[in-house]
C-alpha cells in the first residue's frame, strides 16, 4: 500500500517521501528517521505498521494516519506511540482510515467494542478488588 501512496502523494501534493518498511536496511532506516526528525523539507514519512511499531522515536510528528489496517489493536497502538515519545513538544492527532460499509468496518466495530470491554474490566477494574472488605474478599474466593 505504501508503494501505491508514494506516487499519489507526489502527484497530488508535490511531496517526496520515504517509505519505511521491514525490507529497509538499518542504515537507510536511520537515515529516513533522521531526515523526518530534522529536515523541514521532509514533512511526511510513510511506515508499514509493523516497521512503525518497533523502536522509533518520531517526535517531529503531529499527525498519525493509520491506513490499510492490520487487525491487531496492540500493534496499532504501539505504532501510534512512536509519535508520543519523551521529548514530544506538540499535540498529535491520530486518524484511522476505514472504508465504510465493508467487512473492514465491521471488524473495526468488533475490535472497538472489545477494547471498551477490556478498558472496563482491566483498566478501571483493577482498583475495585483493593477496595473490598475482608468479608467481601472471603465471599469472592469462597468455594461452594
Amino acid at each position: 500500500m505504501g508503494e501505491l501512496l508514494i506516487p499519489m502523494i507526489h502527484q497530488r501534493f508535490g511531496i517526496e517521501t520515504h517509505f519505511l518498511h521491514g525490507g529497509v536496511s538499518r542504515k537507510n532506516r536511520d537515515s529516513m528517521v533522521e531526515d523526518f526528525q530534522t529536515k523541514r523539507s521532509q514533512r511526511l514519512l510513510l511506515l508499514s505498521l509493523k516497521a512503525g511499531g518497533t523502536g522509533l522515536n518520531l517526535t517531529a510528528a503531529s499527525q498519525v494516519i493509520h491506513y490499510d489496517l492490520w487487525w491487531n489493536p496492540a500493534v496499532e497502538a504501539q505504532a501510534t506511540d512512536r509519535a508520543f515519545r519523551i521529548g514530544q513538544q506538540r499535540n498529535v492527532q491520530v486518524h484511522r482510515f476505514i472504508t465504510s460499509s465493508t467487512f473492514e468496518e465491521r471488524i473495526d466495530a468488533m475490535i472497538q467494542s472489545k477494547k471498551e470491554l477490556a478498558n472496563l474490566t482491566v483498566a478501571s477494574g483493577e482498583t475495585w478488588i483493593g477496595q473490598l472488605s475482608d468479608g467481601e474478599l472471603r465471599n469472592l474466593f469462597k468455594l461452594g
